[in-house]
Parts: structure tokens; C-alpha cells; sequence
């Protein structure tokens, strides 16, 4: 029997177009329906370097699944290389040239001469969601673009940065710098590849780098393991976004030991943000221990990232009381008992119940019969806005579809990034105090 599912929080994953986009002077080039390409366009952010309205596309039709269309392919790269000046060519995949066979790797394999890199990932929408398809376009990256290098070209400090979903997380330009920021300062160099100024220059530089940094539960975990198999770099897995105090001194504290860092020198730094972030606290402290006009209790309704990131920084640094989290990104089965295990590591002995969903009905009906003892804190996407008024519920849009707020630069890691999700929150909040 079919099944429907309501409030959907992922796309297709040809959607990894996004990806290719976060880079900067890359372009994906998609074999595809006009179909897919003009829905998933509306997805991949709203302009930069290359807009979405301009990707180039097979947009192939019936007769193209008759007849194939690897002639329509080979044409559309063709010119593609003739009329766009871009620094890298990523040929992304749809579900019908992948039903009918097109032989895309060989016609990739003509540009291997190319002055300019054409790659592609296979990215059809019935192999995965564009978590998936962001991961499979790191191992094109990684097995087409990218060889080994000796040891004595690797940078000693060097460290790739790889967090969450491009485009998906619509904080994933301010995240990235201010983990940058944050690991430049212990003493480490850090690598990106999305955002401004980064590019093909630094995914050359993914081979020379000491380790690996991967921020996040489970998206990017395939890819370390595979640059760790090719190129012999270590990685170094934290599952937790960190946001707040508490997580981000942990978190340092952990990457300074595991790269065998300065330990002063990082400890020198924690104590310096810890006095200025726990100084404004406490000037805010009354209106964070006002209790009548919301209760302790929350619950986050997100993917695995900010569902996990943010439990961990109400409950460590301010003291709420989870109910049940919702996981939201179709988490794969492999990954989901570890996610759990993340979510009952908690300060005080407290444990938060990860449910993993994809059906925002059912969650949506589950919430309604929740008791809060109170007036709840939902954050979540833009779904939960009117689930949030049925509730009587306070509501922060965090997570896809953000159709509440505009993110430009804005982040909530590290110190910083905690205070700014407490103005988020309670600005909110205060809204009941009128």
C-alpha cells in the first residue's frame, strides 16, 4: 500500500547540486528532466557566483528514454566547457538516465583532458536524499578529482573541515568560518572548501592535510573513512555541533589532544571566552530563570546535526529539560543506535529520547498529545510554525525549510554562536511577557 508522507524535511539527491554550488567557481552539470532541475533549483540557495537558473541541463525527454540520452549529455558538456567559466564541472545524475542505462562515466571519461575538471556522482533520487548525494559528491571529489601525495608534502597543521550539508543548513557559511576561527586559534590551519575564497584551491589541498575534522553525527562519516583508505589520513570524528560554553571547551579540549596541540594555549583561550559568554549570562540570568512564561521543557524537531547540537546546549548550559527529539533527515539505519548513544550523554544524568521520523503528520500528532507542564519551546523548520500557534508553543525556524528568517552569515557555534541562539530563543520568549 502507498504511503504519503506529510512535511518532508529532505530532497532528492540530485539536490547535491547544492553542494557542487557552495564551491566556489564549480557548476553542476545536471542530466536530467526540466522537471527536477526547476524544483530542486528553488533549493540550492538563491544566487551566488553561478545561479541556480542557469545550471546547465540535459532536460531530456521520451525519446531520450527510448533512445538514450548520452548524445544529449556529451552536447550539454560540450558546451557547457564553450560558454561558462567555471574552475570545476560536476555532472549530476536523475533518476531517468539512471533507469535506462546512460553510460555517464564514459562520456565524463572524454574530458579527462579537459583544462578544466569534469567529474560526476551518480544522483539519482531512488538511491538516497541529498544527504546522501552531498556525500556522494565528496567521493567524486575524492576518487576522480584528487591522488595522494608523499608525506613530505603534507602540511604539518593542516586539517580539512568538513560539518553539515551545504545549503540544507542554511548556517552552514557562518558555521564553517567560526569553526575556522575556532581552530585557528589552538594553533591549527584550517581547510574548507565551501564559501567564499575557498575553491579548487583548497580541494587540492584535501591530500596534504595532518587529519581530518568531521563535525557532525553521521553525514561526511563515508567520506573521511574513504580519504582515511586513499590518501592515509587519520580523522577525527566529534558527532556534536558544539553550541554554547560547555561543548565548545570540550571540544577543543578534545582536538587539542587528539592533534597533540599546546594544551596552555588552548586552555588560555577557553577561560578567556568562558568568562566573557558566562558575564553576559549571568547579566540575562532573571529572564533565563523566568518560568511562567515558558516551561523547561523542549524538543527539536530538525536533522541529526541541530537536533543533537541543540538539546546538548539547552540542557548542559541552560538547564531545560528535554522531551522527545526529532530526527528528521531519514537517518541511515547503521548510523541510528550511535546517534541515540550521543543523545543520553548528557550533563546531570539526564537523557534526551531521539526519535527518528520522516512524517511531519505523525510527528505533528504526537507533539499535540505531549504534555509540557507549560508553554513548550519548539525549534524546528518552517512546518512547525502552525503546530507551534495549535500548541501555544514558542517556535524558532532552525532547521529546512527556513521560510521565517533570512540566515545570511549568521552561525551558532562556539561561545559566540551559543549567545546568539539565546537572543534567537528569547526574543522569542519575550514576546509572552507583554
Amino acid at each position: 500500500m502507498a504511503k504519503i508522507l506529510d512535511k518532508q524535511r529532505y530532497k532528492c539527491a540530485m539536490s547535491a547540486m547544492s553542494t557542487v554550488q557552495a564551491i566556489e567557481r564549480a557548476i553542476p552539470i545536471l542530466h536530467a528532466g526540466p522537471g527536477c532541475a526547476q524544483k530542486l533549483s528553488n533549493s540550492a540557495g538563491n544566487s551566488g557566483f553561478f545561479s541556480p537558473n542557469i545550471f546547465p541541463c540535459t532536460s531530456i525527454n521520451e525519446r531520450d528514454v527510448v533512445f538514450g540520452g548520452e548524445k544529449k549529455l556529451r552536447s550539454t558538456i560540450e558546451n557547457s566547457l564553450k560558454v561558462i567559466d567555471a574552475d570545476l564541472y560536476v555532472v549530476l545524475t536523475g533518476c531517468t538516465p539512471e533507469i535506462v542505462g546512460d553510460t555517464v562515466d564514459e562520456i565524463v571519461s572524454e574530458f579527462a583532458d579537459n583544462a578544466k575538471p569534469v567529474i560526476f556522482a551518480s544522483t539519482p533520487g531512488f538511491k538516497g536524499n541529498n544527504y546522501k548525494g552531498h556525500e556522494w559528491v565528496v567521493d567524486a571529489l575524492v576518487e576522480q578529482l584528487l591522488e595522494p601525495v608523499p608525506d613530505s608534502e603534507k602540511e604539518p597543521g593542516l586539517v580539512n573541515v568538513w560539518a553539515d550539508v551545504p545549503y540544507q543548513d542554511e548556517f552552514w557559511s557562518g558555521n564553517l568560518r567560526a569553526l575556522e576561527d575556532l581552530l585557528a586559534v589552538i594553533g591549527l590551519k584550517p581547510n574548507t572548501i565551501f564559501g567564499h575564497g575557498r575553491g579548487i584551491e583548497n580541494v587540492r589541498k584535501i591530500p596534504k592535510a595532518a587529519f581530518n575534522l568531521l563535525v557532525s553525527p553521521w553525514v561526511g562519516l563515508a567520506n573521511v573513512k574513504k580519504m582515511k583508505e586513499k590518501f592515509g589520513t587519520p580523522y577525527f570524528h566529534w558527532p556534536t555541533l558544539p553550541i554554547g560554553a560547555f561543548e565548545t571547551s570540550k571540544f577543543l579540549r578534545a582536538v587539542t589532544e587528539f592533534a597533540g596541540l599546546d594544551k596552555a594555549r588552548t586552555e588560555k583561550f577557553i577561560a578567556e571566552k568562558e568568562a566573557n559568554y558566562y558575564y553576559y549570562i549571568e547579566r540575562f540570568a532573571d529572564i533565563f530563570l523566568e518560568t511562567r512564561s515558558m516551561s523547561k521543557e523542549f524538543s527539536v524537531i530538525a536533522d541529526a546535526q541541530y537536533a543533537l547540537g541543540i538539546t546538548k546546549f539547552l540542557v548542559n548550559d541552560l538547564g531545560r529539560f528535554p522531551a522527545k527529539q526529532y530526527i528528521v533527515d531519514d537517518t541511515p539505519a547503521e548510523y541510528q543506535e550511535a546517534v541515540r548513544g550521543y543523545f543520553r550523554d548528557l550533563n546531570y544524568g539526564i537523557e534526551a529520547e531521539a526519535a527518528f521520523g520522516v512524517d511531519g503528520y505523525k510527528i505533528h500528532e504526537e507533539i499535540k498529545k505531549t504534555d509540557y507542564h507549560g508553554y513548550p519551546l519548539l525549534l524546528g523548520s518552517y512546518w512547525e510554525k502552525e503546530l507551534a500557534q495549535k500548541t501555544d508553543a514558542h517556535f524558532l525556524n532552525v532547521s529546512w525549510p527556513v521560510n521565517e528568517r533570512l540566515v545570511i552569515n549568521g552561525f551558532y557555534v562556539g561561545y559566540d554562536g551559543g549567545l546568539r541562539l539565546l537572543e534567537d530563543i528569547y526574543s522569542v520568549v519575550r514576546t509572552r511577557f507583554n
